[in-house]
C-alpha cells in the first residue's frame, strides 16, 4: 500500500520539466532594444511630420520641438484628393489580396494533396517565376493589357498584382498543407465529404497561418507598389497612394514639402498597422490550434 500510495504521488505531481521555459532578464532586454530599433524610426517619422518643411530638413536640436502642430496633415487632405488616394489604394491592395489568397489556397491544396503528372514540374516553375522581377516583363505585360483594354483600369492593376504575387501564396500555402496529416482528411472523407467539402471544413482552420500571411504579405505588396501603379493607371482620379504622394512635388524646380510628404507616409503606414494587428496572432498558433478553432 505504501509503495502504491507513493507512487500515486509521484504521478499526480505537476510535470515541471514540460513546462515552458520562462524568459530570463537577457531575452527581455534584448527584446526591447531590438524592438526600438524598429520603433524609432516610425516614431521619428511621426515626430518631423508635426514640424514645418524647414524644420525636418534641417539638423536636429533642442528647438525642433517647437511649434509642433498638426498643419502638415491637414495640408494633405486641403491640397490632394488623399481620402480617394486612400480608397484606390484601399481597393486594388484588398483585391490583390483576397485574389491571390483565393487562388494561392486553391492551387497549394491541390498540390499538396493529388497527386497527378507534372506536379513537380509546375511547382518548380512556380519557383523559378520567384526568381523574376515584374520590372523585366513590364513592357509586354503592358501591351498585352492595354490590347484588351485593362489600362487605367483598377481591375487590371488587381489582376497585375495577383499574377505577381500569386507564386509566392502557392508556395506558403502547398508547404502549409503539405504539414497536415493526411489521417485528418481522410477522416473528413468517410464522413462523407468531398475534397472541396474537406478542404473548408477541416483544411482550411489548419490553413489559417498560412492564409494569413498570404494576405498580410500580399496587401503589404500591393499598398506599397509603385511602377505598376504608375505605369498602368494615368487618370488622376484612379491613382494609388505611392503615385499620388508625387503630386506633393511643388515649384517649378521640383521643390518638395518634406513636411507633407512625411505626413503622407505616417497615414499610409496605418491601414498596414492595423491589418498586421488583426492578423498577428495567427503567426503564434500552431496548426493544431487553428483546427480547434474551426
Amino acid at each position: 500500500m505504501s509503495q502504491l500510495a507513493s507512487r500515486v504521488a509521484i504521478d499526480s505531481e505537476p510535470d515541471h520539466a514540460s513546462a515552458p521555459p520562462k524568459p530570463t532578464a537577457t531575452f527581455i532586454i534584448l527584446g526591447v532594444v531590438f524592438s526600438l530599433i524598429f520603433v524609432a524610426p516610425l516614431l521619428l517619422a511621426v515626430f518631423r511630420s508635426l514640424q514645418e518643411s524647414t524644420q525636418v530638413i534641417s539638423v536636429p536640436s533642442a528647438h525642433s520641438i517647437d511649434n509642433l502642430s498638426l498643419n502638415n496633415y491637414v495640408q494633405i487632405f486641403v491640397q490632394l484628393p488623399f481620402l480617394q488616394f486612400l480608397a484606390n489604394s484601399l481597393i486594388v491592395s484588398v483585391g490583390g489580396a483576397l485574389g491571390t489568397a483565393l487562388l494561392a489556397t486553391l492551387a497549394g491544396y491541390g498540390l499538396a494533396r493529388f497527386t497527378f503528372r507534372g506536379r513537380g514540374i509546375i511547382f518548380g516553375i512556380l519557383l523559378v517565376a520567384l526568381m523574376v522581377p515584374f520590372q523585366a516583363l513590364l513592357t509586354p505585360i503592358y501591351l498585352e493589357f492595354n490590347a484588351v483594354g485593362l489600362t487605367d483600369n483598377q481591375l487590371g492593376l488587381i489582376l497585375f498584382y495577383i499574377t505577381f504575387n500569386l507564386p509566392f501564396g502557392v508556395f506558403v500555402m502547398r508547404n502549409t498543407f503539405a504539414a497536415v496529416p493526411k489521417e485528418i482528411e481522410e477522416a473528413a472523407y468517410v464522413d462523407g465529404d468531398s475534397a472541396l467539402g474537406a478542404m473548408w471544413h477541416v483544411m482550411r482552420p489548419m490553413a489559417l497561418p498560412g492564409i494569413a500571411t498570404t494576405l498580410l504579405f500580399t496587401f503589404l505588396a500591393c499598398w506599397t507598389e509603385f511602377l505598376g501603379a504608375f505605369t498602368f493607371l494615368t487618370s488622376e482620379d484612379k491613382q494609388t497612394l505611392p503615385v499620388g504622394l508625387l503630386n506633393l512635388v511643388q515649384g517649378s524646380y521640383g521643390q518638395i514639402n518634406f513636411g507633407y510628404l512625411i505626413a503622407g507616409s505616417v497615414v499610409s503606414m496605418v491601414p498596414c498597422l492595423l491589418l498586421y494587428l488583426a492578423l498577428q496572432r495567427y503567426y503564434v498558433q500552431g496548426l493544431a490550434a487553428g483546427s480547434l478553432k474551426g
